[in-house]
């Protein structure tokens, strides 16, 4: 596993502040709508709903918020229908992104996302068109303050994950699983009471591309942008960029 990619790290830096932003809450709102109607409204018995709640609450989306989102996945309350899926697309100097949409508009989401592609010097690309280059994956990320290498080896381990890596540019521990086994590995953490900075199932990048300079700044505003459009859940991409670049761009 080469680890988790540069743009999910900066992503999860940035959290704290993007999450004052009411955008990140309707995203969050919008994932438990469709958690709650795919899979019912008892999140004992609805992973992706409990995971969604957990993401929720450490966003400080208020409990009214998810209690009302849950209501209207469930059908229990008036609520809009959304569709997901993945957009797939190339960036500048040659970077897979994969972009996930939930929208009650595929036709607008469409046209957004293919101008926001254009406009930032990638083109969108047609279904299978860089999702071979990634594979879908549980990711936990550990602080390395909170937690020692061994002790979490040990609850990776036994909870039944399949990797750990020492991501020493960013100070965190990655822990990957497979999709299937995020929720066993996720509440065998949780009981042993091990705090992790952020919990996800992602789309990990196999390889990855280096980029710098021209490219990688343009590359960081594809994604931005892409991440900032309304009906875009979240984005993956396989670039790799040196810290040093990386911290003159952001």
């Amino acid at each position: 596993m080469s680890g988790h990619s540069k743009w999910a790290n900066i992503k999860h830096k940035k959290a704290k502040t993007d999450a004052k932003k009411g955008k990140v809450f309707t995203k969050l709102v919008k994932e438990i709508m469709v958690a709650a109607k795919m899979g019912g409204s008892d999140p004992a018995g609805n992973p992706r709903l409990r995971t969604a709640i957990d993401n929720a609450k450490v966003a400080d989306l208020p409990a009214e918020n998810i209690e009302r989102a849950i209501k209207k996945g469930a059908g229990e309350m008036q609520g809009v229908n959304y569709e997901e899926g993945f957009y797939e697309g190339w960036g500048p100097g040659g970077v897979a992104v994969i972009a996930a949409f939930m929208t009650d508009n595929k036709n607008r989401t469409a046209s957004v996302v293919r101008h926001t592609f254009a406009a930032c010097g990638g083109s969108l690309g047609g279904s299978g068109s860089v999702a071979f280059l990634f594979e879908k994956k549980g990711v936990f990320m550990f602080d390395m303050s909170v937690i020692t290498e061994d002790k979490l080896t040990d609850a990776a381990i036994e909870a039944g994950a399949e990797d750990v890596v020492v991501n020493t540019e960013d100070a965190v521990f990655e822990v990957y699983t497979g999709p299937t086994d995020f929720i066993k590995v996720k509440t065998a953490f949780d009981k042993a009471g091990l705090k992790y900075a952020s919990s996800e199932i992602s789309m990990v990048a196999k390889t990855t591309v280096k980029i710098e300079g021209k490219s990688a700044k343009q590359v960081l505003h594809l994604l931005e942008e892409l991440e900032d459009l309304d009906d875009i859940q979240a984005v993956y991409a396989n670039l790799d960029i040196e810290s040093a670049e990386l911290s003159r761009l952001v």
